[in-house]
């Protein structure tokens, strides 16, 4: 379970080379935006990277157009726990839980999430907002990452899980944003 005020959202490598060649890019895309307008109705940080993006391209434009007020970090690294600037930011930020949406499930994210676990941060997978370029690779690395600790769940399962009841606040907002 995701408390808003200890959530902060990571958001890997959503590039214009890698997204092109995903499967389901359509979902993921569609469900990242979702998330990522969750998040900033709820004041939810967000963490974004992009994996050498002078080679692979900036963050697509669907995408980086909800991003101005995020951090972001360039990493060489598959993990993003590797790149020493983005840990003293989550670090900085001192959460407990790590939602992970974002490319390559069985790459950046696999290698991230076991680092998050090992760094002993409760991580949330979002199944609908990460993929691969071969389906079989991301059920095995969602099989992966369940199996070390992570919870496995869905855009609209997480985000009525953040505000919890229909009387929250955010809630007309929150809701338009799956209709």
């Amino acid at each position: 379970m995701c408390l808003i005020e200890d959530t902060v959202l990571v958001i890997i490598d959503i590039q214009k080379k890698l997204a092109g060649v995903m499967c389901n890019k359509e979902k993921l895309v569609k469900n990242t935006s979702i998330l990522i307008q969750a998040a900033q109705h709820l004041q939810i940080p967000i963490l974004y990277t992009e994996q050498v993006p002078q080679k692979l391209g900036k963050t697509i434009p669907e995408i980086s157009v909800y991003l101005e007020n995020a951090l972001h970090f360039e990493k060489a690294s598959f993990s993003c726990c590797a790149e020493q600037t983005f840990m003293n930011a989550l670090k900085t930020l001192n959460k407990k839980y790590v939602v992970v949406i974002g490319i390559e499930a069985h790459v950046c994210v696999y290698q991230t999430v076991r680092d998050l676990l090992k760094a002993n941060y409760a991580i949330e997978i979002i199944s609908d907002a990460i993929a691969s370029r071969d389906i079989e690779n991301k059920k095995i690395a969602l099989e992966r990452m369940k199996d070390m600790g992570a919870t496995i769940s869905s855009t609209e399962m997480l985000i009525f899980d953040w505000i919890k009841t229909a009387e929250h606040p955010k809630f007309r907002e929150i809701s338009r944003l799956v209709r």
